[in-house]
This record gives structure tokens, sequence and C-alpha cells, in this order.
């Protein structure tokens, strides 16, 4: 009688254990399934469509957004605002045939090909480099209430980032201005452009007359919001990409035949200087502890 009941369960434990056995070979249980990688649909200058790897689309974009010399704590950082703001496009752009462009409409990207051809017997050296940095931050991006931020960046300030609102029009918590006077000592943060009086006044599609520039608004951040010259309404950013300016923090002076237009900074100013975190990383900080003073409130998770 025990030999019959005992034959099942020696039956049963055999079988668990075979099942044990096969699944340590095969992998099921000591080896779980490798996450699936990221891919991301890159719409390229000559109208082409590529799908790349999240990884390797950062490679190309954070070599070509920022010197290759930066600190290494200011390309960690672009590494993760990159990967935020094209996980953050391809969460909006899911429905459509791609999701970033690969031109500054989104952010810039350089295939292997188009690095070769920049850096030349350089390549390798940077290439490298570039690599090593994007992959000690794999997977990390920027959180505000565990939703993913729009993690935009630019060049150069004019000494403070500005509002997004006076931008892009929406109201977010985590970027809002703050104080990046540092960045002005990284680089030249000044331009000029010198234009003759007809052309400055063609461009405006106004009569040449006496110059007038009445009712300028600015922002916190000294950028220009509104002006009227002789009368006519413009808006700061509408001036700015009239004459091709770096931002929209500028200062008109007439001379007697020409106008001296005289602008600060570089880019929209929202969200993290680059050079700005350049200036940071030379201080010490961290690419955590840069990202979040850009980045007011938030958190890094990963992916």
């Amino acid at each position: 009688m025990l030999i019959i009941v005992s034959i099942p369960v020696l039956i049963i434990n055999f079988f668990y254990s075979y099942k044990i056995s096969k699944d340590v070979i095969t992998g099921s249980i000591s080896n779980p399934k490798k996450e699936k990688d990221v891919d991301i649909r890159v719409l390229r200058s000559d109208n082409s469509i590529i799908s790349i790897n999240l990884e390797d689309y950062l490679v190309g974009v954070v070599s070509s957004e920022v010197p290759v010399f930066f600190e290494e704590e200011a390309l960690k950082a672009q590494a993760v605002a990159s990967r935020t703001y094209a996980l953050k496009q391809m969460e909006n752009n899911k429905n459509q045939e791609y999701d970033v462009t690969d031109n500054v409409l989104s952010q810039v990207y350089s295939s292997i090909d188009d690095l070769k051809e920049r850096w030349g017997d350089n390549f390798d050296e940077y290439y490298n480099r570039i690599k090593e940095i994007v992959d000690s931050t794999k997977g990390e991006y920027i959180t505000y209430n565990d939703d993913i931020i729009y993690a935009f960046f630019f060049s150069t300030s004019n000494g403070s980032t500005e509002d997004n609102v006076n931008v892009f029009g929406a109201d977010l918590p985590y970027l809002k201005p703050v104080d990046s006077s540092f960045d002005l000592e990284e680089t030249d943060y000044l331009s000029e452009i010198k234009i003759s009086k007809e052309d400055f006044f063609n461009t405006l599609k106004i009569t040449p007359v006496i110059l007038s520039i009445t009712n300028i608004k600015r922002s916190d951040s000294n950028r220009v919001l509104y002006l009227e010259i002789n009368g006519i309404p413009f808006k700061g950013r509408e001036f700015q990409k009239l004459f091709s300016l770096k931002s929209n923090d500028f200062e008109i002076i007439e001379n007697e035949d020409s106008i001296l237009i005289t602008t600060k900074g570089y880019g929209h100013g929202v969200g993290m200087s680059q050079y700005g975190a350049n200036a940071l990383a030379k201080q010490n900080k961290s690419y955590i502890d840069i990202l979040k003073y850009y980045y007011q409130g938030t958190e890094i998770k990963k992916v």
C-alpha cells in the first residue's frame, strides 16, 4: 500500500525536477527575457525615414548638439535631456509617420557617415568618447509627476533662462526662469548685425521714415516679448526671425545711415543652457545636479 501511494509522488517529483532542469538549461529562469530595444523613427533631410535604436540615435544627437570637448558631466546631462526629448516626441507622435526630424525642428542628428566626414582622423576617439557617455546614462530620462517632460534646451543664455509660457505657450512648472549667468563666461554671448536703413525698413515692410521704437515689453528674463516700430506691432520672436537674430534679447541702435542690432544669448532660452551646463560641470556639479537645476522639481527615471 505504501509503495503504491509513493509511486505517484515520485513521478510528480521527477517531472517537476526535470522541468526545473530544463528551464535552467533553456534560460527561462536563469536568463529572463531581454527587454526589447527601443527604436525611434527619424525623418532625414532627404525625406527618407529611418528606424534606429534609440541609444545609437543619441550618439548622433549628442555629437551634433554640443562640442565633443565639453565636460563629461555636461555631455551626460545632454544625453539624458536628448533621450527625454526623444521619448516625449515618440509619445506624442506614435500615430504619425515619424517621431523626430534630424534638424533643429527637433534635435540635430548625424549618422556615423556624417560624423566620419566631420571628424576625419579623429572619428574613433571622438565617437568612442560620446558613445561611452551615452552608454553610462542608458535608459535615463526626466520626469515631473511621473510624466516625461518636455526637455527643451538651447545654446547660451543671456544670463537667465526663459519661461516656457513666453515661447511655446504652455505654463509648465519645470520650465521656469533660473539664473544662468555663469554661462556668460563660457562663450561669447554677444552678437551684432549691421544693416542699411533701407534694408531694415524693407524687411519690416515699413515705409522708410524717421525710426520710432516704442512700447517695448520684456519678459522677466529681459527677452523682448513685444515692441512697436513706427506704430506697427511686432512680437519679439517675430522680429528675431525676420532678421535671423540669435535670440530675442536685442537692442536696436540707429546710426546715421545704418541700424545696429545687438543680441545677448543664443537660442529660445527655455530649459537647459548647454554652455551653462558646461560651466556647472566645471564647478564639479554632476549631470543629475545640472538637470535638476535647469528642470526644477523633476526626477530621473530609467526605461
